[in-house]
């Protein structure tokens, strides 16, 4: 971490930039308005450029300003949070994880990621669901450890992240007995028979339905698609219902056969579901991550 300004100068600033006057903030901290407007010019001196110009009767952040307004706002933000998690740590001792976890992440699939550390002594595991995007943010925030997600996110010059993949399972075609009976009957074999048989699918935003409809034009297959689900879970229990089949990973097939009463009826050759754990980049990492990434 550089040294190379204070952080109370930083504060000052940023109470400036909040208040939009030299006069409100000075009101605000109990100080002299020049006492405030010296600390300010430190920072700006010790920045080597202006984060304050004149607008009018006022001040306006410069373009500098406004980035360091942001990393400002996301400092004292988490400064303004340390009370609560140090307390809440203290009164409940152990060893705490936030793991941010994609929507479309099959949950079965969830519960073997996290199978390495499950059993840790004293473990407050924090689970949060959401769109990989809005997880990032919070992991770039510090709020999460680690984001579990199907997909490695996109290369961003604003935000610093590590991304490992954990593996890949194969992917099947799931239904009820008689599903699978149907499906035996009828002429053409499988996965000819899913252009006959009420087929269940992710929706759009997942990365495994487009890896699906490529391989469904590939087998020159025009699914009879009857819905599109966006929780594995749920899609699961409308496949044990009787209403499709449905893909799901082959790691956790056994699994689905025990809860939801489905049985393997055709593999999707050529079609994987990866995860990956995605981090920020720190060189101190959270212990239970690194016990979560493959050993190299």
């Amino acid at each position: 971490m550089s040294l190379e300004f204070s952080y109370r100068h930083l504060y000052y600033f940023w109470v400036v930039a909040k208040e939009g006057g030299m006069a409100r903030a000075a009101e605000r901290l109990g100080m002299a308005v020049q006492t405030v407007s010296a600390q300010v010019h430190e920072l700006e001196k010790s920045l080597g450029c202006a984060l304050l110009k004149p607008a009018g009767r006022g001040l306006a952040l410069t373009e500098a300003g406004q980035a360091a307004f942001r990393q400002a706002e996301q400092i004292f933000q988490l400064g303004d949070q340390l009370p609560d998690v140090v307390r809440s740590t203290a009164s409940a001792p152990g060893v705490r994880l936030a793991v941010g976890i994609s929507d479309s992440l099959p949950k079965l699939v969830v519960h073997r990621l996290l199978g390495s550390v499950l059993g840790t002594p004293q473990l407050r595991l924090l689970c949060h669901e959401g769109r990989v995007e809005e997880l990032l943010a919070e992991l770039a925030l510090h709020r999460l450890d680690v984001v579990l997600t199907d997909r490695a996110p996109s290369p961003n010059p604003n935000l610093k992240v590590y991304s490992h993949a954990l593996g890949a399972s194969p992917v099947g075609w799931f239904g009820v007995p008689a599903l699978a009976e149907q499906a035996a009957r009828l002429p053409g074999g499988f996965p000819k028979v899913l252009a006959d048989l009420p087929v269940l699918l992710p929706t759009q935003h997942a990365t495994l339905r487009l890896r699906l409809d490529a391989w469904f034009e590939r087998q020159g297959v025009r699914p009879r698609v009857v819905g599109e689900i966006q929780d594995s879970a749920l899609m699961a229990t409308f496949g044990g219902e009787g209403l499709g089949v449905f893909p799901a990973a082959l790691w956790v097939g056994e699994q689905l056969s025990q809860r939801y009463g489905v049985q393997l009826i055709g593999p999707c050759n050529g079609v994987e579901d990866p995860f990956y754990a995605v981090g920020t980049e720190k060189k101190v990492m959270h212990p239970l991550v690194q016990r979560l990434l493959p050993r190299p």
